[in-house]
């Protein structure tokens, strides 16, 4: 007899440690949310510290920047300590600043310092889209062709990367390196480390972009020697929709002037003398552009105080079983549905599994009928993402019920197989 019951799920989520924190957070009423990994859920501290933001609005006005429990002047500094336990680095090496593709546009901007025939970058051709547009933007800026100085390694088979081909591609003619951390289609955990020494090795700046792996697996960013990384906050870190985005610079570049120079990158100490000569801060704070966007950073605070608590050890650890147990469950129930599973099936994999199948953007229609959020990925991909601080094994049994159940009495075909405006 199957040891995959529904009793077998509740007694793991009796075991598990993490189960109070699912409490913590809004889950909509009747629905199993497996789209962590592309907009995390609200929760009530997170809506707490939104609250009392806007509060000192309310109750100090312009005294906000420098009074009250979370003064708004020293706010990206201080949730930048915050997410420095999540991603490896020391509290003067990240910032709570922009947006992902703001940040990068900085950073490529600061790195990205072409001589001779060093002037190409290199990326992969599985990353997200914007980092590619952000890095063709940045080439034509300076005058080179995208087509010919971007780089974009290739895949094998359209899931995954091989270290050993990026190493390869590690040429002479490279100034510059940016991937990702976790590949947003297939989930697969790129050796940053490996590839970081790598790229030390030839003296070519690199940097991640971890989106999809900030909250969700393990960094080490600071002693790995990672020059720069940048990463949103809406996704495994819970900080709504448009949060505020983070950016990490080793602090071996600390004094590297800004590729893209504004107000907030100043001093705290100078800023208000309003010299147009800048004084930069002496730490990542320099890599700011604009005023921080207090609202929209105020919700990541409460965020960031349960991972504080739980460590980004424990959620891994968690993520790993979620993911492990539902591939069980997959290959237990659903082996002639014509799935193919596209992720990693071992501890390479990050927090989301992709199946995928000709009928995808159907299937994703009526998982949501009967109450399962999906993320549908263009062409046939379905991600999964059990997260560990509000998922439980028991929502995992039910989503692969749910699904053996659509595809035995092909529910899914009263939708048309195409993606709404966003999947």
């Amino acid at each position: 007899m199957s040891q995959h019951t529904l009793v077998n799920a509740q007694e793991r989520d009796r075991k598990d440690r993490l189960a109070s924190y699912k409490d913590e957070f809004y889950i909509p009423e009747n629905t199993i949310y497996m789209d962590g990994n592309s907009l995390g859920l609200l929760s009530k501290r997170a809506e707490l510290t939104l609250l009392e933001l806007l509060d000192s609005w309310k109750t100090l006005g312009i005294n906000g920047w420098t009074e009250g429990e979370h003064p708004w002047f020293y706010l990206s500094e201080r949730v930048g300590e915050k997410m420095a336990l999540l991603v490896g680095g020391t509290p003067g090496e990240v910032i709570a600043t922009g947006s992902t593709t703001v940040n990068l546009h900085q950073l490529v901007s600061t790195f990205y310092k072409p001589t001779g025939n060093k002037t190409k970058i290199l990326a992969d051709e599985l990353n997200f889209p914007s980092d590619i547009y952000a890095l063709k933007s940045q080439l034509a800026l300076k005058g080179y062709d995208p087509d010919e100085h971007l780089i974009r390694v290739k895949s094998n088979d359209g899931h995954y990367l091989l270290e050993d081909d990026i190493i390869e591609a590690m040429t002479d003619d490279v100034a510059l390196i940016v991937l990702p951390a976790v590949l947003y289609r297939s989930g697969q955990v790129l050796d940053m480390h490996k590839l970081t020494k790598a790229a030390n090795e030839r003296n070519i700046p690199i940097g991640f972009d971890l989106c999809h792996s900030v909250g969700a697996v393990e960094h080490s960013l600071h002693e790995w020697g990672t020059d720069f990384a940048f990463w949103c906050t809406y996704k495994h870190l819970n900080g709504g929709p448009g949060s505020v985005g983070g950016l990490f610079v080793h602090e071996k570049h600390f004094g590297k002037a800004p590729g893209l120079a504004g107000w907030f990158g100043s001093k705290k100490e100078t800023q208000f003398d309003m010299d147009h000569t800048m004084d930069p801060a002496v730490d990542v704070g320099a890599y700011q552009i604009g005023t921080p966007h207090v609202l929209s950073l105020a919700p990541v605070i409460g965020s960031l105080d349960m991972f504080e608590e739980v460590g980004i050890k424990k959620i891994r650890e968690k993520s790993l079983e979620l993911t492990g147990y539902m591939l069980e469950l997959i290959e237990q129930e659903l082996q002639d549905a014509g799935f193919t599973i596209g992720n990693p099936v071992n501890r390479t994999r990050g927090g989301h599994l992709l199946l995928e199948h000709e009928e995808a953007a159907r299937i994703c229609k009526a998982l949501k009928e009967d109450g399962v959020i999906p993320d549908f990925r263009s062409p046939n991909g379905i991600r999964l993402a059990p997260v560990a601080l509000y998922n439980s094994f028991e929502d995992v049994w039910h989503t692969v019920q749910k699904l053996k159940i659509i595809m035995n009495e092909k529910r899914y075909e009263k939708f048309e197989n195409k993606r709404g405006v966003v999947a």
